[in-house]
């Protein structure tokens, strides 16, 4: 199973000819990126008729990008604006549900108090949404921007309400995504994989980059995340100039191999990519993810069209 934003070319718009590329390169899942950092809200015809285009073209939603908004804000101090904000976050959590979703994802890029807590306002509207979050069975992410309030929310709310998203590319950026994950790994809910070299925030491919895919995968394999491998990545600042190579690569057909007996997935991770590094280019390098399944499996996909799979 994989997974690509849907605003991996424009967030806003029509988003049927988006849907029907993404499925024709061969991804099962969605994340829902479009109007992610809008005022936007959506009617029920219009997740009915998203709904529709789902089930047309075979894919399902994996999770949701909310909306911190533009006027209206969920973080706002002056009250009208944070329960616009509110209802915005509400009609996500709304549609999340309706497109059989699990998780929404959130930017919460306000300060802490100086004594480390969430903020008044954002702490109320957080307040507000976690019952009614729960009522719907779809949780809340937050999405690692500042590591200081991902801690005060993480510390004031429970597993089964609130977690974490984590973005490579952010992690990357700010130089200090993984050793924070692996402290916060069991409250991993959504990840966001994509690549840069430090700075904020291109999105591009994985391996074109600079992160450390070894360390971020062994990571993963011992975190609470346990669904599909998700990628929010952006044709922008991609240089590829059209939208099928895009999402093409390592996507359209996949051929099984099995390796057995591999107890260290660090190791077993060093060894396919050095004997790749020889004859692949670094764009077409081994591995995307990996992801451990319930039943002790780890998955490697990669964008050489092979699909791994490593009994630990």
């Amino acid at each position: 199973m994989l997974s690509i934003t849907t605003g991996y070319a424009r967030e806003k718009g029509d988003p049927s000819p988006d849907l029907r590329r993404i499925a024709d390169a061969g991804f099962s899942h969605v994340h829902w990126g479009h109007q992610w950092n809008t005022d936007f809200l959506y009617a029920k015809c219009e997740v009915k008729q998203i709904a529709a285009w789902l089930k047309e073209y075979g894919l399902a939603l994996l999770d949701l990008h909310g909306s911190a908004g533009q006027e209206k804000s969920w973080t706002g101090p002056e009250e009208y604006r944070r329960l616009a904000g509110v209802e915005l976050v509400r009609n996500r959590l709304e549609m999340t549900a309706w497109l059989g979703g699990g998780v929404v994802i959130m930017h919460a890029d306000c300060g802490v108090n100086p004594d480390g807590t969430v903020p008044d306002p954002l702490k109320k509207s957080l307040d507000e949404l976690e019952k009614y979050a729960g009522k719907l069975g779809v949780r809340i992410a937050i999405e690692n921007g500042s590591w200081p309030m991902i801690r005060a929310i993480l510390g004031a709310y429970s597993p089964a309400h609130i977690g974490l998203c984590y973005d490579s590319g952010h992690g990357n950026a700010d130089g200090v995504g993984l050793d924070n994950l692996i402290s916060l790994k069991d409250r991993l809910i959504s990840i966001h994989l994509n690549d840069n070299h430090g700075e904020y925030d291109p999105h591009l491919l994985p391996f074109l980059g600079t992160i450390d895919w070894v360390k971020l995968v062994t990571i993963l394999c011992s975190s609470a995340y346990t669904k599909c491998i998700s990628m929010e990545t952006l044709i922008g600042k991609s240089g590829i100039p059209g939208e099928e190579e895009f999402l093409a690569p390592g996507f359209r057909r996949w051929q099984p191999a099995v390796v057995h007996g591999c107890r260290d997935a660090k190791g077993t991770l060093k060894n396919i990519t050095e004997r790749r590094k020889s004859r692949l280019s670094r764009s077409a390098l081994s591995l995307i993810c990996v992801v451990r399944s319930k039943d002790g499996i780890l998955t490697l996909l990669n964008t050489s069209h092979t699909m791994y799979s490593i009994e630990i």
